[in-house]
């Protein structure tokens, strides 16, 4: 069961003008389930995307790459589940491309103008003919869908091992004109940055010039899906895409550091970072959700990573999943965590509001039942203070359950 994060409900996702979701069932690896979903993108919208650092990345990965470097303008997104076309060499890629060119010649587009998406099991030939053959179907279900709920067929038709379908909206004003934000996540295991094992659509019909695109994806990334972490391993098929469709007649926003840039990334970013944190929630046999916050390193990339050698220790992992306080586990990785001139005794620990290490050792006033308290919570910070300057960033992660080996050890089955 997912940790405290409930399944979206159509009536609280809006609407984004220039978008239209379809969704249908197209026999990709189960019958009987939603697995494929097209995204159609008005003509004149910008489009952007960060994608995995994986060097072993999927064949749909390689060509989103490519379609979004020729300009063209993105008019389509074709998302499939069940099969990641990753590990599949050039069949792989050509396997893409024609998706791309059966969909392209159906819209009287460009294949460059699409972008593919693939999320699934791994070194398994993409079935282009199923995908092909559910075209005609996907694309009626775009043109007839409205409202709300396209999006949340949408959540639920590229989850994988999810548990709940991940799906969040805001509207802001701009310059007088309300502004719709809504977007969809999909991932639960094979979660690191960066990205994760994770597909994130999030679309606005704010008017947001291409140029300034780039800038504003990686930096929702950055603050949201870059910051959460399962299992430590970072997949082949991360995807994450900025949709501006450009419907609403404010000015157009060409930087971050405006008045209205501000505004519009400051409410992308709570979509975003409910976006990622649901996968944490939802993370494979998780029970509990824990936020890392450390504080007082010299800079914010020392202090990712005393939080990410927390984060993705097994050791920790498994002690919150015990409720077990045995806390050295924690300081012991944040001596590991690479910060070569460390000064353990000017380290401080709390476990939410228990103070329990003092300048490197244990507080004297903490007790052992006040740690097992706070680790029977659902919901957990881990505050690290390392007494060496101003910086702080926080990372989320999850524990690690006897049910996360039996999700991985039975995927395939």
């Amino acid at each position: 069961m997912p940790v405290n994060l409930s399944a979206p409900q159509a009536v609280d996702l809006f609407t984004v003008p220039g978008v239209r979701i379809g969704v249908t069932e197209a026999g990709i690896r189960k019958a009987n389930r939603k697995d494929l979903t097209l995204v159609l993108i008005d003509e004149g919208s910008s489009v952007s995307g960060v994608f995995t650092q994986n060097r072993f990345c999927a064949a749909p990965v390689q060509v989103c790459r490519e379609h979004l470097a020729l300009s063209a303008g993105i008019r389509a997104m074709l998302i499939n589940t069940g099969n990641a076309n990753a590990g599949t060499g050039e069949d792989g890629l050509s396997r893409a491309r024609a998706t791309c060119e059966a969909l392209a010649a159906q819209l009287s587009l460009s294949p460059s103008q699409i972008l593919p998406f693939s999320t699934g099991v791994i070194m398994e030939t993409l079935p282009v003919d199923r995908i092909t053959a559910g075209l005609p179907s996907v694309i009626a279900s775009a043109h007839a869908a409205s409202g709300g709920e396209q999006w949340l067929q949408a959540a639920q038709g590229i989850m994988t091992t999810d548990t709940v379908a991940k799906a969040f909206s805001k509207q802001i004003v701009l310059d007088g004109q309300t502004i719709s934000i809504t977007g969809i996540s999909k991932g639960a295991g094979m979660i690191r940055p960066n990205m994760a094992t994770m597909l994130g659509f999030i679309a606005t019909d704010a008017n947001v010039a291409q140029a300034l695109m780039p800038a504003l994806s990686l930096a929702l990334a950055e603050a949201s899906f870059n910051r959460v972490t399962v299992d430590g391993d970072t997949s082949t098929n991360d995807s994450l895409v900025i949709i501006a469709t450009n419907k609403a007649a404010h000015a157009p926003i060409t930087s971050l550091d405006s008045a209205a840039g501000a505004v519009l990334f400051a409410a992308m970013r709570d979509i975003a970072q409910k976006l990622a944190q649901a996968i944490v929630r939802d993370g494979e046999g998780a029970t509990k959700f824990i936020a890392i916050k450390v504080e007082g390193g010299k800079t914010g990339a020392e202090c990712r990573k005393v939080a990410y050698a927390i984060a993705h220790s097994p050791l920790v992992k498994t002690a919150f999943f015990a409720s077990d306080p045995n806390l050295g586990r924690i300081l012991a990785a944040v001596g590991y965590a690479g910060i070569d001139d460390l000064d353990q005794t000017g380290i401080d620990l709390y476990l939410d509001d228990v103070h329990v290490a003092v300048k490197g050792g244990r507080n004297p006033d903490y007790r052992e039942e006040q740690g097992q308290h706070v680790m029977k919570q659902s919901e957990i910070t881990v505050r690290v203070l390392l007494g060496r300057g101003d910086a702080s960033d926080t990372v989320w992660t999850c524990d690690f359950s006897h049910e996360y080996v039996t999700i991985n050890a039975d995927y395939r089955s």
